[in-house]
């Protein structure tokens, strides 16, 4: 997939709750898009198909997302850029870093379930950001909860208003379609699937009187009831457009796109060193918000994916480190559909690139043109819940050992920590997936069998004063450096932090970048 050099740009990702149809919702929009010919599915592996987004190996044999995607399609001549990201949720972070490179997010929701933890957690981080949120509530065809339910839900749980674009004739195994409240046509639900039919309400024969006059009322409701449709509301992110469908019968989903690349907020002005850098600008600025080693399993390279603020990139280009001054071409860029590539020449505001990395970048980096050095807010950074000690079983695979640890560390979904004198390995995780994805790409992509010793520390806390000179490490504290030499503390839980700041009042810690606070 080519990025266009004139559509106008809409980017987005998605966030759900594990198994609320992200990964087929993705599908089934590239689908319309023209980016794919055939949707696999995370079920599909006897039949060998599996999500196009899930390129990374283990992803395909567990059949979860553990790192995000990107992709394009080109739609109504508007070039939307989907970031797909891990449901997972110990796999946050990856998600958050994400969430600061989109403009817009698509939130799925199982109608069987309502609102889950995972997709609360996403929204708020949406909710800080400003991010406007477009909801599909998806697997209407099952039994789930009343349409009028899930909207009481939305708006009770997220605070923030709705308003139905279109609604359900029925559910279940009782689903007859959706009825768009504009242009008071039916979308109808076959079970073939195949073809889309769109008729008036009053030519719809398949409706019985009963369901006709359930319609009208709950339509009388809305209008009478519901909150009024205001695009200033749905792009400051206080309301929601929400639209009914199934993602695996591709029921409701072209309905929802058609309506997404009018509603989806353009490439807005971004804050960066105290000002607001606006896209229009012909100075070209982007960030770096994520690291991905071992894309291409035959030249285990690494890719550093830009965000494009303003201006426009060129290949070839010079460009500015804005942390560190340094000077560099950017001669190899690519645009990506999940781990498929091909060369880009230029792109606008908006648009996701990804850059030949040989070791320069760091997350949360800044790129500039030339002029004034400017830096963008800064990336989210978790403090761990899980610790491991991290050895080789191999000895003689030193070099592969440290270049494995220094490449996926640098990715920023796992920590290493290190202890002062002997510098053993130490790795921190939110969660105990992350352990074992790293466990096997050090194995797969760095031929390295490792060996993890968990720990029973639960918390990281950075000491922003005091002398660590005085600390001893013992079973319910451990002191470590960070990757930038600052000190920091593990403690068994939360007990041993405060029996620790009792007896040693002139501490001052920090529990880092939290982003829910």
């Amino acid at each position: 997939m080519t990025i266009s050099t004139a559509a106008p740009r809409r980017t987005f990702a998605i966030i759900s709750h594990p198994d609320a149809g992200k990964t087929t919702l993705t599908e089934k929009l590239l689908l319309l898009g023209g980016s794919i010919r055939s949707a696999g599915t995370v079920k599909g592996k006897k039949s060998g198909k599996f999500a196009t987004s899930d390129w990374m190996e283990i992803e395909k044999q567990r059949g979860i997302s553990v790192t995000s995607s990107v992709m394009q399609l080109v739609y109504n001549d508007v070039q939307v850029n989907i970031l797909d990201t891990p449901g997972h949720q110990d796999f946050s972070e990856d998600t958050y870093r994400t969430l600061t490179a989109v403009d817009t997010a698509v939130m799925v929701i199982d109608s069987v379930k309502g609102i889950e933890a995972q997709t609360l957690k996403l929204f708020k981080v949406c909710r800080m950001r400003g991010i406007p949120i477009l909801t599909f509530i998806n697997k209407l065809d099952r039994e789930g909860k009343e349409p009028l339910d899930l909207l009481s839900e939305i708006e009770e749980t997220l605070e923030m208003e709705t308003f139905p674009m279109n609604w359900p004739i029925g559910t279940g195994k009782r689903l007859k379609g959706i009825y768009d409240l504009q242009n008071e046509t039916i979308e109808t639900f076959t079970d073939s699937h195949s073809n889309r039919q769109i008729i008036p309400l009053k030519d719809a024969d398949n409706l019985q009187d009963h369901e006709r006059e359930n319609l009208e009322e709950e339509i009388m409701l809305l209008d009478e009831a519901g909150n009024d449709f205001s695009q200033e509301k749905i792009q400051n992110g206080t309301m929601t457009p929400v639209f009914f469908g199934s993602a695996l019968a591709n029921f409701g989903v072209q309905s929802f796109l058609d309506a997404f690349v009018n509603l989806a907020s353009k490439p807005k002005p971004r804050k960066a060193s105290g000002q607001m850098i606006n896209p229009e600008q012909d100075q070209f600025s982007g960030f770096i918000f994520k690291i991905q080693a071992n894309m291409n399993p035959n030249h285990r390279d690494r890719i550093a994916f830009l965000r494009v603020c303003s201006g426009e990139f060129e290949r070839g280009m010079e460009i500015i480190l804005s942390r560190s001054g340094k000077k560099m071409k950017l001669s190899q860029s690519h645009s990506f559909f999940a781990s498929d590539r091909e060369t880009v020449n230029t792109a606008r505001p908006g648009d996701i690139v990804g850059i030949y990395d040989s070791g320069n970048f760091q997350v949360g980096d800044t790129l500039i043109g030339g002029g004034e050095r400017i830096q963008y807010e800064e990336m989210p950074q978790f403090p761990p819940e899980k610790f491991a000690k991290v050895t080789a079983k191999n000895a003689m695979k030193h070099k592969q050992y440290h270049k494995g640890i220094e490449q996926l560390v640098q990715e920023g979904t796992i920590q290493l920590y290190k202890t002062p004198y002997f510098e053993d390995y130490i790795l921190g995780a939110v969660g105990e997936l992350q352990f074992q994805v790293f466990d096997y790409r050090m194995k797969n992509e760095y031929n390295v069998d490792i060996e993890l010793n968990h720990m029973t520390h639960e918390l990281a806390r950075w000491v922003t004063k005091g002398d660590v000179s005085d600390i001893v490490s013992d079973s319910r504290k451990m002191l470590v450096e960070d990757q930038q030499k600052r000190p920091v503390i593990l403690f068994e839980n939360e007990f041993a932090m405060r029996w620790f700041q009792d007896k040693n009042p002139g501490f001052e810690l920090s529990s880092g970048w939290e982003i829910l606070e």
